[in-house]
Parts: structure tokens; sequence; C-alpha cells
């Protein structure tokens, strides 16, 4: 089965389906990658404050995969953004997960209240420089944000992690993505079963039609608006179900039907807001 691509502006491709490890025990973070590659995954995307890159290196280690064969991401922590504290996270996290190098590196909130998103953003253009990420980008920042980063660098990130699904589609956002050649990654695609999404008329109607589950759904809608996404799930069986999303299609209504689940006033947010967050 190939996972659908998209070229990034750094000019590198990634894999449209992923796999997260956002609370995933340090623990169990290795047996839930390694499965997660041996259902087919190539794109895994943790995060320092994550605690658990020991167990991601571990598994890519052990599954023997070519390098070249793996997307990984990693994200700078809110308070290591200051000074020259991003280039030391990096190679902390490098060491961590065994590798000479990230596919992509996140900034992980903006933190307003820090004011040091800005210098985390110019750090991060001189890793990517420096060879030790390939690709670089954001999470969470609104075009406030985006338009301060780029102003300081004249660097457009690459993508934008933020949260993102059907009663919460941070349209404004995606309008600077498109503006900007700037690609979505949706965390949270599923509302992290915060509120009944696979109940929902649209979800459950398309997952009638096409026989697969309301989860499947949402995920295929993800893929097909274009967005990067990446479920997570330490069950080997749920991994496999979320992996397989290809052999169906939704049509423009179902997409549209639950286009329409959006709020439209940030009341379907389940996660915290990114100006509330330091």
């Amino acid at each position: 089965m190939t996972v659908p691509t998209i070229t990034l502006n750094s000019g590198h491709v990634i894999p449209q389906l992923g796999f997260g490890v956002f609370l995933v025990p340090a623990d169990e973070a290795e047996a839930a990658v390694s499965s997660a590659l041996e259902v087919g995954y190539r794109h895994i995307d943790t995060a320092a404050i994550y605690k658990n890159e020991e167990g991601v290196g571990a598994a890519i280690a052990k599954s023997g995969i070519p390098r070249d064969e793996l997307f990984i991401t990693t994200k700078l922590w809110n308070d290591r953004q200051a000074g020259e504290e991003p280039h030391a996270a990096i190679r902390e996290s490098l060491d961590k997960l065994g590798l000479d190098h990230v596919d992509l590196y996140l900034t992980h909130w903006p933190t307003p209240e820090k004011g040091t998103f800005v210098n985390a953003w110019e750090k991060l253009v001189e890793i990517r420089d420096a060879g030790l990420a390939r690709s670089i980008g954001v999470s969470n920042h609104l075009p406030e944000h985006l338009d301060a980063v780029v102003e300081a660098t004249g660097v457009v990130p690459a993508v934008d992690q933020i949260e993102l699904h059907p009663a919460y589609q941070q349209r404004d956002v995606l309008a600077w993505g498109a503006e900007h050649g700037m690609h979505i990654e949706s965390w949270g695609p599923l509302g992290q079963g915060k509120y009944p999404l696979f109940e929902n008329p649209a979800v459950a109607a398309a997952a009638e039609a096409h026989g697969v589950t309301p989860a499947q759904v949402v995920i295929r809608w993800h893929l097909q608006r274009g967005f990067i996404v990446f479920p997570k799930s330490s069950s080997p069986q749920r991994q496999a179900q979320n992996f397989d999303v290809f052999g169906f299609e939704l049509t423009a209504d179902e997409v549209a039907a639950i286009d329409a689940l959006d709020t439209g006033d940030g009341s379907g947010r389940v996660g915290t807001h990114p100006l509330e967050f330091n």
C-alpha cells in the first residue's frame, strides 16, 4: 500500500499519513512504533516534551528499515526557544533518536508571553542550514505568528501543525498556508474523543456507505482535504485500521458535509488556545 506524498516548500517529500506518539508512555513507545512500522507507516511524529524519543529511536534502529525510507519529525519545546538553546535541544533530540538529522523540526508553541518564538524560528533556519533538519516548520502558530517569523527571516515554514478536526478547522490558518505555500498538519485529527464526532450523521452515513469505520472516514477526509495527518494508537489492530484508508474515496458531497461540521466560532476547539499557552 503506497501512502500519498506531498512536496514541501523545502523541496523534500513527506508521507501524507503518519503515526503520532503524543501521550504514548516512554516505556511503550518502542513497541508502539515498532508495530506501526510493521503495519507500513514510514512517517513518525514525536516531540521532546513527549519524553519518548528514545523509544522511537530504538524502534527505528531495530526495524532495519533504511533511513531514507523514513520521515521523522520532532519538536522544540517551549523552554528551549531563547538564545542558543534550540541548537542544544536539537542535538539532544538527535542523540535520543539515534539519528544524525530529522526530516522535520518544529517549534512546538509560539508562547506569546515569552516573546521567544521568532528567535526560535531564526535558530531553526540555522539548524536546517547545518543539515540537522531537512525541513523546518512550526506548530500551533496563528497567522500573526506566521507573519512575524516570515518577516524576521524571509523563510516560510514548511508546515504548521495545528489542532484540526471537523468541528474545528482553523480556516484562517488554512488560508494563510494556501497563500504562502505552507502545508497543514492535523493534530487531534479525530477530536481526541472529546465530542461525539463518530455519531455525527455526516460521518456515520459516509462510514455506512463505504463499509468502513467512522474513524477511517475522518482520516480519509483529512487526506482528501490535503492535510498531513498522523492518528495515534498503541493498538496494532487500530494502527492497521487507521492505515487502511486508501481503498475508498469520499464523494464531494460527503467531504462537503464533513466540512460543514466546523462550528465557525472556535467553540469546537478541544485543546489549548495558542494565545493562552506559555
